[in-house]
């Protein structure tokens, strides 16, 4: 059987697969498909959505599947209907997706190749891929990692999520290396209580905290377990919970999941049922859900704190494929897990769900701290790289929270991939940001920030930290309501105490509005 290479770039691609030498048993057909790398002619492990003409999504045998799609390891047949087929093959937004459409008719037989073009190599630049919210089989994790092109995920199995794992039970050596630079950890957890939801990762076993979600005993006494052990990191799943205000005053909170499973391939969640809504008017849909994460960390940093941003798909919990939000960490020389999350605590960070954005400031990557004495003017160049599948207008740069440069994309590349430079005469903070013209779904890529210190005393707005101790008192209010014990809602508003202490304190340091 003639085996010939199938390239659908852009536009749909029709084909009727008809063969007249090999008929089948019964009605329908087969078609073999092959993905290949366009340059390098190797299989390609890859995520195909296959659906049928009735717009339902299709699953293919013996590989995994989630929602509305399926991987497999560079092959797979497929037996299907009469009928008409639409489908798209991806493999991460570093390679460009295929889209096509096909007739399958009785009787035929078919194999066909399609090449998979490779774009953009990040981590030939020294940038890794991640996700951090992951609920898939541990099974399934070495093939979907490579159909996405991922480099390190942490697998969400406890509490209550044993069924992911092969025997049900915690693994004596949770991390699992395999291509020699991919990594999974199969023992982080969730903790999602009434004031938000927390992941914990690297510690050395689940935490006992099976069956509470609401207000008693407090979430802080969980952290501070895990926080006795080295290495352990506490990432806010949402920034929007309602005790951030709670875990920032304890110190507890590592980073914050900027892009969150809110953040979906086809859509947005509408509301923040699990923490502070937002205001819809300032933040309507679809973009809203994930402005008002933005909007929530860009008070954190302008609070003087330097608290780096994550990313985490969700997938095994909400739509998304594995790796749809990712994080990409900059490592020097060879990966390795444990530089890889050194990369993240040194805040050398961007996450996206579309553009793939490299950036460098005065030759610097994201969480560097620019120092000054006091009086001295700071004058930052920027230059970024940037790739990406989806339409982008603009480029923004983003100064203590406000779009400081909006810079056209034609514009950028015709001065060489350099944004106009930041001027600082205080301490303060940036970040870049890309989002793309995509309507039905807020995707966007941003730096983590650079920091300027002037005079040894990093930048407290008043406002920012007003609004954190508006949202505690809001918190408060709400907890006395919901402990009713008299003991309990002691030991749960000792930390609201300690918390309005630290907000306060932080208040009368403010030196900025």
């Amino acid at each position: 059987m003639q085996r010939t290479p199938w390239c659908l770039c852009a536009a749909l691609c029709a084909i009727s697969l008809v063969a007249p030498a090999e008929a089948l048993a019964g009605t329908g057909g087969r078609l073999k498909i092959e993905v290949v790398d366009r340059d390098t002619g190797s299989p390609l492990a890859c995520r195909m959505h296959l659906t049928n003409a009735g717009g339902r999504a299709l699953k293919a045998p013996r590989v995994p599947y989630w929602h509305d799609h399926f991987a497999f390891d560079g092959t797979v047949t497929l037996k299907l209907a009469k009928g008409e087929y639409d489908f798209v093959i991806d493999r991460g937004p570093e390679y460009l997706e295929q889209r096509g459409h096909f007739t399958m008719d009785n009787f035929s037989q078919d194999t066909q190749i399609i090449e998979l073009k490779r774009f953009v190599d990040m981590a030939a630049e020294g940038w890794w891929s991640g996700d951090l919210d992951a609920a898939r089989p541990a099974d399934d994790l070495p093939l979907l990692m490579k159909a996405e092109d991922l480099h390190v995920v942490e697998l969400i199995t406890w509490p209550g999520r044993e069924v992911l794992l092969p025997s049900g039970k915690e693994p004596i050596n949770p991390i699992v290396q395999f291509d020699d630079n991919r990594f999974y950890h199969s023992s982080a957890g969730i903790d999602a209580r009434a004031g938000g939801t927390l992941l914990y990762f690297n510690l050395p076993e689940p935490l006992d905290i099976g069956g509470l979600s609401g207000g008693y005993p407090p979430q802080q006494e969980a952290v501070a377990e895990a926080k006795q052990h080295a290495g352990a990191w506490v990432d806010a799943q949402k920034a929007y919970g309602w005790d951030v205000p709670l875990w920032v005053a304890a110190g507890q909170l590592d980073s914050v999941q900027v892009l969150n499973s809110n953040l979906r391939r086809k859509e947005v969640a509408s509301s923040e049922r699990d923490g502070k809504p937002r205001d819809e008017l300032v933040y309507p849909a679809p973009y809203g859900n994930g402005r008002w994460s933005e909007a929530i960390y860009y008070h954190l940093l302008n609070c003087g704190l330097r608290i780096p941003p994550t990313a985490g798909s969700g997938s095994g919990q909400v739509a998304n494929p594995l790796g749809y939000n990712r994080m990409y960490v900059h490592v020097d020389g060879d990966l390795t897990y444990e530089k890889w999350w050194q990369g993240v605590a040194a805040g050398r960070v961007i996450v996206t769900n579309g553009p793939l954005i490299r950036p460098t400031v005065e030759g610097e990557m994201p969480g560097y701290v620019f120092r000054a004495d006091e009086g001295q003017v700071v004058e930052l160049e920027i230059g970024l790289t940037m790739s990406s599948r989806d339409n982008v207008s603009y480029i923004e740069v983003i100064k203590n929270g406000e779009v400081v440069q909006s810079v056209r994309v034609a514009q950028w590349a015709e001065n060489g991939g350099r944004l106009p430079p930041v001027v600082f005469e205080q301490s303060g903070w940036l970040l870049l940001r890309a989002a793309t013209d995509v309507s039905d779904t807020y995707r966007y890529a941003m730096t983590a920030p650079y920091y300027v210190e002037i005079g040894d005393k990093p930048r407290v707005s008043r406002q920012s930290v007003q609004f954190f101790l508006d949202w505690l008192k809001q918190r408060t209010v709400a907890v006395k309501l919901e402990v009713t014990n008299p003991e309990q809602q002691a030991a749960v508003l000792e930390y609201h105490d300690q918390a309005r202490a630290y907000w306060e304190d932080l208040l009368s340091q403010a030196n900025a509005p």
